[in-house]
């Protein structure tokens, strides 16, 4: 288990140390999910910052680090979950000429994303995961679980910035957040006994559906 976390500021009125220090404030708010190591990617230009608190598994190694950077340096990942079939996966990629650097299923994925597209890659993926990927190229941010929804990932706004996290207590950090319950939400908790996605219990905050 990991945790994932971070922001697009869209009018890009932030400074570098202000993002990151807002998606450092989100990722700590999760260091539960991973106490191992910490880290934050952050492109000032775009008014992006991800943050990563990683448990580390399956790469106990600095190379396993997050966020990752494609070999490409088109991508950047935050990543928590685990790819069942990476080996395989991997064997694959060597065989096209890919060389990797560590041995975490984090770097497979990005070099699968990098060889077969994000929906060609997630097509060959087994396993339990959410990420955050930004793609440098296209200036765009895509967000994925897995086909059961197993790893939670959350998403919402406040006022100018685009926040994303693994739990909803990474929101409560960022200073225009201002939560309001969902009535509507917790009519359905009471009538479910849970929330069902895509609703969250803040109005305006949703989970990504699987």
């Amino acid at each position: 288990m990991c945790g994932i976390a971070g922001l697009i500021e869209t009018r890009h009125r932030l400074s570098a140390e202000r993002l990151r220090a807002g998606a450092e404030a989100m990722a700590d708010a999760l260091r539960h999910r991973g106490p191992d190591d910490a880290g934050v990617w952050v492109d000032a230009n775009a008014g992006v910052a991800l943050g990563h608190r990683r448990l580390s598994i399956i790469d106990l190694s600095a190379a396993g680090h997050q966020p990752m950077a494609s070999h490409d340096d088109r991508y950047v990942i935050s990543y928590n979950g685990e790819i069942y079939n990476f080996q395989d996966l991997r064997a694959e990629l060597e065989g096209r000429g890919v060389v990797f650097r560590g041995h975490s299923d984090t770097e497979v994925l990005l070099a699968a994303v990098v060889a077969w597209g994000v929906a060609g890659a997630l097509e060959r993926c087994n396993g339990m995961f959410a990420f955050a990927l930004w793609d440098r190229a296209d200036r765009t941010l895509i967000l994925a679980r897995d086909r059961l929804g197993e790893k939670p990932l959350y998403f919402g706004w406040a006022a100018d910035a685009f926040l994303f996290g693994s739990e909803l207590k990474a929101f409560a950090t960022w200073p225009g957040f201002a939560p309001e319950i969902d009535r509507d939400a917790l009519a359905l908790s009471l009538r479910h006994n849970y929330i069902p996605t895509p609703y969250s219990i803040y109005r305006g905050v949703y989970k990504l559906p699987a």
